[in-house]
């Protein structure tokens, strides 16, 4: 069973380290605001947007019928193409944060 331990502590190591993105000197990593991403990365190659459908609630008439009203949220996803060798990386933001990354196939 001792011995389980370093290597338990390796793979938590790696697995921290694969939700990053190494820009320059620094990285990328969830719960970073997008400005901060901006600041440590750079402009993206490409920017996406969509509407995530959020929950829906019920807002009383006059009438006293419930009328359901659905917001969205938007989601953004930026899409960065770290170098030769390294694999494309998406990020996606939610509510202004870095919510995941996510990485593509790799750049030749």
């Amino acid at each position: 069973m001792r011995s389980l331990v370093p290597i338990l502590c390796l793979a938590a190591a790696g697995v921290a380290q694969a939700q990053t993105l190494k820009c320059g000197n620094d990285h990328a990593r969830t719960g970073d605001a997008k400005a901060t991403i901006l600041q440590k990365c750079g402009e993206p190659v490409m920017k996406d947007s969509f509407c995530k459908p959020a929950e829906k609630s019920g807002v009383p008439t006059t009438g006293g019928t419930v009328v359901q009203v659905g917001t969205c949220e938007t989601v953004e996803e930026w899409t960065y193409r770290p170098g030769p060798g390294q694999f494309i990386t998406m990020l996606r933001f939610e509510g202004g944060q870095l919510r995941s990354i996510k990485y593509g196939d790799r750049i030749r």
